[in-house]
């Protein structure tokens, strides 16, 4: 909620910053299994179609601000047939493990396509997810309650244990001539809105089909406060201001060469 709350402000105005259905539903959409990539994978520099200034037409150059999301995304375990949904008190049963995630946004190709089918090219040339999975079995020491949600989803959303986990994420950043990585985002997964059984009873309510091995991503992991923002369009309110590395260093979207580590764990 905080992710879509900043951006939406950014773009639409603090009155506007989320949709009308963002709270009724886990809003998402589908992305692409090609350029899905392992950990360590280097991810080029888009190239696509921008409108930096809105009075002259659009051009075509590489992105001048690429931008990362925390995130976290599920590996399906278990499929459903076309055409018969997954309710949400058996959603468990299909969700096998976690990774970490990285997806990788070029956010001024993005703000000139998105209208009105969403994004594109500026999500598709890459998703970085963590090299092991870790089982749903392995994270059920550190559950807590869901946060409430208002208004109360309709009753195919609503569980009778909505919970969440307290999983502790981080993201640093080491440039070229960087001796080492600066922490830029301490966030936790808590912070989700809507719960991964939530997400995956959404998806196929309409008798969509998943099978093993789908992956479904969380959105962004952004907390209340700046230091837990989970992209460097919050971070930088839209470029509006660096983001201060130490040592005369910083940023408002990625230089060429930056090397982006996420980290997670729990306790």
């Amino acid at each position: 909620r905080d992710h879509a709350t900043n951006v939406g402000t950014m773009f639409r105005g603090k009155e506007n910053a989320l949709m009308p259905n963002w709270l009724r539903l886990p809003v998402g959409y589908h992305g692409r299994a090609s350029s899905v990539v392992v950990s360590g994978t280097p991810i080029r520099r888009p190239r696509g179609q921008m409108r930096p200034d809105q009075t002259k037409p659009p051009v075509f150059g590489p992105s001048k601000q690429l931008d990362i999301e925390l995130e976290m995304a599920f590996f399906v375990g278990g499929e459903n047939h076309l055409g018969e949904p997954i309710p949400i008190h058996k959603a468990h049963e299909h969700i096998f493990g976690m990774v970490l995630m990285n997806d990788w946004s070029a956010r001024d190709i993005q703000a000139w396509e998105y209208v009105p089918l969403g994004p594109f090219l500026g999500k598709n040339f890459g998703t970085t997810i963590s090299p092991w999975v870790v089982p749903m079995e392995a994270l059920l020491p550190f559950v807590e309650p869901n946060p409430i949600q208002d208004p109360e989803p309709l009753p195919y959303l609503q569980h009778q244990d909505a919970y969440t986990f307290n999983i502790n994420l981080f993201v640093s950043l080491k440039g070229e001539d960087m001796a080492s990585a600066v922490n830029i985002c301490s966030s936790n997964f808590r912070y989700m809105y809507w719960t991964m059984k939530q997400q995956l009873a959404h998806h196929t309510v309409n008798g969509c089909n998943v099978r093993p091995g789908d992956l479904l991503a969380s959105g962004t992991i952004s907390g209340p406060n700046p230091e837990s923002f989970g992209s460097m369009l919050e971070l930088s309110w839209r470029g509006s201001k660096t983001i201060d590395l130490g040592g005369g260093n910083s940023r408002t979207f990625l230089n060429d060469g930056d090397d982006i580590t996420i980290t997670g764990y729990c306790e």
